[in-house]
């Protein structure tokens, strides 16, 4: 258990890193599944490719209204589109990639729903 809680810690560092540039992030802890979507070249998905081929399940460190950050084993670049969807599925939202930093072995990212998530973030 010591080296998961170090792990945790050292990821949730460098997610933090990218959210200085995110001035209204807040640090949230969501468990979510990811996955990839294939639009057509023209912006657009067919019905088949909206559910995307799972990448990986990881956790949403920080959040605004509408971007989520994390960090994925799985590289993915800017312009990239996401099926971003928490366990009890109350939030599930396709997302463009905004930014990206590589580190070893991870990758973190920012995306940007496509489309408004009300209320999957509150503020105190």
């Amino acid at each position: 258990m010591p080296h998961q809680a170090t792990a945790r810690a050292l990821e949730s560092d460098i997610v933090s890193r990218l959210a200085k540039f995110f001035p209204e992030a807040s640090p949230v802890r969501i468990p979510i599944k990811l996955s990839r979507i294939h639009g057509n070249g023209n912006g657009r998905r067919t019905a088949h490719e909206s559910d995307g081929i799972l990448l990986q399940e990881t956790v949403i460190e920080y959040g605004t209204s509408q971007e989520v950050l994390f960090a994925i084993d799985h590289p993915l670049e800017f312009g990239d589109y996401v099926l971003v969807e928490s366990r009890d599925r109350s939030l599930r939202a396709e997302a463009s990639v905004v930014a990206v930093q590589y580190h070893p072995e991870r990758t973190v990212v920012a995306v940007r729903f496509l489309k408004p998530v009300p209320n999957w973030i509150v503020k105190s």
